[in-house]
């Protein structure tokens, strides 16, 4: 299960795409639309998305990590590499950023429209 995780993980790195999307959909104006899609019904299971989604990567980050340190599978331990390293590291960023970003949204929120 953890390595088609890692996987999905793995092909989710169409980010970079997303960004550049957004970027050109702001270009042209179509954040009109997206203001439009602002609701509660939209916006509220997206959120619960992203910290369901956020919450899982650190806790299969977690497991990795817990798993290479036991001693069990110390015959088999070699030395991560720079790729991989720094693979996990952004995973980890990505995953705190997108809480903290929740975080935001919901005071933001709240202290603009006094409801979540």
């Amino acid at each position: 299960m953890l390595q088609s995780v890692c996987s999905a993980f793995v092909a989710l790195s169409g980010v970079r795409l997303l960004i550049g999307i957004g970027a050109f959909a702001a270009a042209t104006g179509a954040l009109r639309i997206a203001d439009r899609m602002h609701v509660p019904a939209i916006r509220v299971p997206m959120m619960f998305l992203a910290l369901l989604g956020s919450v899982w990567n650190l806790a299969a980050l977690w497991r990795v990590k817990t798993l290479r340190r036991r001693a069990a599978s110390a015959w088999r331990r070699r030395p991560l590499t720079t790729q991989k390293r720094r693979s996990e590291f952004f995973q980890l960023a990505i995953s705190v950023l997108t809480l903290l970003l929740l975080a935001v949204e919901v005071a933001a929120h709240y202290k603009l429209f006094h409801h979540f």
